[in-house]
Parts: structure tokens; C-alpha cells; sequence
């Protein structure tokens, strides 16, 4: 079967006209609020820092050695610690949110969907700093968790426990958004193809890995990216859960700009984590085009 080819669309001038009158307020909010900053950033990592002083010397020479600096084990193992605890938690989110997602959309009355709508989107927008502290109770010295992890050997000081504290504030935070993200791909999924599966003797679950899973997986991936920006780009979470023994990338950050006053040092270090963060985000979405392309 021969394919049929396309033919490009001409754009008037009028359109064209129409066209940037539409986009041009929004591309100069991009261009001022997220462009302008990150210009700024680039320009003040490549400036030499003088010790003693709060950000770069005025006219101070161009250099390269706050990129240098990161090239070692220290800022490595930041950087894998940021993506490993922060992947892990966005793959526990989306193992809760999406059978969660499912029932909402389709075990529930139109009104409980309603009401559980709203406390997710209650969820979300609740402070960080409220949640993060809930999960430090849970798992604190009379938390409800405290004697379970205890049974498995692990020492409330030991940084695997430390660990599965932030992760599980990670996870917290998660769900919601992540759930909410799922609600709209199990919504667009005919019930009608699970009752014909089922009808021609396909098992519950069989028919759910063959349809509902294949059907709702670019969903998944959106929530998972969305879920894993999230995880990796937190920083009270990891703050207050971690006790100092487990830093994410936007801690360092913090201390760079903040304690320091190493603003070049700052500036490397939050544009090689945003690279990182695009390069996975690219990855992970190249594999899925090219997975739907075959």
C-alpha cells in the first residue's frame, strides 16, 4: 500500500499576522520569566568568585573552573543519591497511583469522583513543610512505621533508614499529582473493550495488562516525568527527612547561594543539574516516540 504524502500547508500573511499577535505577550513572558534568568545564570557560572565576597567580583574574569570544580566523587554521589531516591519514588508513585486512578474513574459514584477529586487537588496545593513533617511523626520515635522498620534490622540513624524515610516523603507528595495526571487517560478508555475481553474468556487481570495498560502508558510516562521532575528538583523534603546525611542537588544549591554566597559555584552547579534533568526527561521520551513510531 502506497503512502500518501502530504502536501505543506501554505500560511497567509494574515495568519501569520493573527499568529503572532496570539503568541507574541506569551513568548515575551517566556523570553523575560524563563529565559532572561537562565541567561543571567549562565553568564554568572562562568565569572571567577573571590572568597570573602557575596557573589562575583564586578568585571571578573571569565572561567570555566566552576564547572571543574564538579568534576569529582562528592558531587557525583549528590547527583546519583538526587536521581536514584527521586527515580525510585517516581516509580512507587506510579505503582499507587494507577490502580488508584482506575478506581476513582471507574469502582466510584460520579459524586464520591467529586469528592475525591477535590481532596487530591486539596493534597497538592497543601504546604510541603506540613506534609514533610506528618512523615517525619510517622516514622519517628512513636510513629506507626517505626517498629516495622525496626523489625527488618534497620537502625533509625542508618542511612538506609534515612533513606526510606525521604522516599516515602517523596512518595507522599507524589500520588496526588500523579493520580490526577492517570484520571484523565483512564477517562478516554472505552469499559466496553474490557467487557469484550472478558466476554471472550480473557482473566480480569490479562484483560487490564492487554488493554488498560497499553491504552493509558503514554499517560504513565507523562506522570512519571512529571512525577520525577518533582522528586529530584525537592528541597525541603529532602532537607528535613534526610538530617544532613542525604543531600539532593537543590540542597547544595541552596547552601552555594545562601551560606556561601558562591553564587558562580551556585550558578555551575543549577545548570549542570538542569541539564542532567533535560537529558533524562529526552532520553525517556525519545524511547517512547520511537516505541510508538513501530
Amino acid at each position: 500500500m502506497t503512502k500518501v504524502r502530504r502536501q505543506p500547508v501554505a500560511i497567509s500573511i494574515p495568519d501569520r499576522r493573527d499568529a503572532a499577535l496570539t503568541l507574541g505577550p506569551a513568548l515575551l513572558v517566556f523570553a523575560f520569566g524563563f529565559l532572561s534568568p537562565l541567561i543571567n545564570l549562565a553568564i554568572e557560572s562562568l565569572k571567577e568568585f573571590t572568597p570573602g565576597r557575596v557573589g562575583s567580583v564586578e568585571n571578573a574574569a571569565a572561567t570555566v573552573q566552576n564547572y571543574y570544580e564538579l568534576a569529582n566523587q562528592a558531587f557525583a554521589s549528590v547527583l546519583l543519591t538526587t536521581f536514584w531516591i527521586g527515580g525510585v519514588a517516581a516509580i512507587i508513585g506510579q505503582l499507587v497511583a494507577f490502580p488508584l486512578a482506575y478506581f476513582i474513574v471507574r469502582r466510584i459514584s460520579p459524586r464520591m469522583r467529586t469528592l475525591t477529586l477535590g481532596f487530591l487537588i486539596t493534597l497538592v496545593l497543601s504546604s510541603v513543610l506540613i506534609k514533610t513533617y506528618a512523615i517525619e511523626l510517622t516514622f519517628g520515635s512513636v510513629g506507626i512505621f517505626r517498629p516495622f522498620l525496626l523489625t527488618l534490622g534497620l537502625s533509625p540513624n542508618s542511612r538506609e533508614y534515612i533513606n526510606i524515610v525521604v522516599i516515602a516523603g517523596l512518595v507522599h507528595s507524589i500520588i496526588p499529582v500523579a493520580t490526577l495526571t492517570l484520571i484523565g487517560a483512564m477517562q478516554s478508555i472505552d469499559p466496553r473493550l474490557l467487557d469484550a475481553a472478558q466476554s471472550l474468556g480473557a482473566p480480569g487481570w490479562k484483560a487490564h495488562l492487554s488493554i488498560t495498560l497499553p491504552l493509558s502508558f503514554p499517560a504513565l510516562i507523562s506522570s512519571t516525568l512529571v512525577s520525577l521532575t518533582f522528586a529530584i528538583s525537592a528541597f525541603v523534603i529532602p532537607m528535613v527527612l534526610g538530617r544532613g546525611r542525604v543531600l539532593f542537588m537543590s540542597n547544595v544549591i541552596y547552601t552555594r547561594f545562601s551560606d556561601i554566597a558562591n553564587y558562580p559555584s551556585g550558578a555551575a552547579i543549577s545548570l549542570v543539574m538542569l541539564a542532567a534533568a533535560l537529558a533524562v526527561v529526552a532520553v525517556i521520551t525519545f524511547a517512547q516516540a520511537r516505541r510508538v513510531s513501530r
